[in-house]
């Protein structure tokens, strides 16, 4: 059976890719992280995602692939996405052809506001 979660920024299927088409496959899943571009990733930044998606899989073995599983585990992947956001390993793509901020507005500083809302 073929089963999908699609997030904002994250897609499971439980297919293989043969020849750019996805295959149904109950013994495989594929993740397709930022299929928007909306972010610009450095190769560290992304195979952070792609062992949290493993961890995250493995942690989930032995149960059903069902909707709710991939979606708990698309969630989770949401989630940690924003933190690396938050923690600048990755920023917002400016050129992307979709520009909502779903993960919060980007943080610029400028000489007129640089250093001013500091909490320390």
């Amino acid at each position: 059976m073929f089963v999908k979660s699609t997030t904002r920024h994250i897609r499971i299927y439980t297919a293989e890719v043969q020849k750019n088409e996805l295959v149904e496959s109950d013994k495989m899943l594929t993740l397709d992280v930022d299929p928007d571009n909306e972010f610009i990733w450095n190769e560290d930044a992304l195979q952070k995602v792609y062992r949290k998606f493993d961890e995250l899989v493995e942690l989930s073995s032995g149960e059903e692939l069902s909707d709710y599983n991939l979606r708990r585990i698309g969630s989770d992947l949401e989630h940690f996405i924003r933190n690396l956001l938050q923690q600048g390993e990755i920023s917002y793509n400016l050129k992307s052809r979709v520009l909502n901020y779903s993960m919060g507005l980007p943080k610029m500083e400028s000489p007129e506001t640089e250093g001013k809302y500091s909490l320390s």
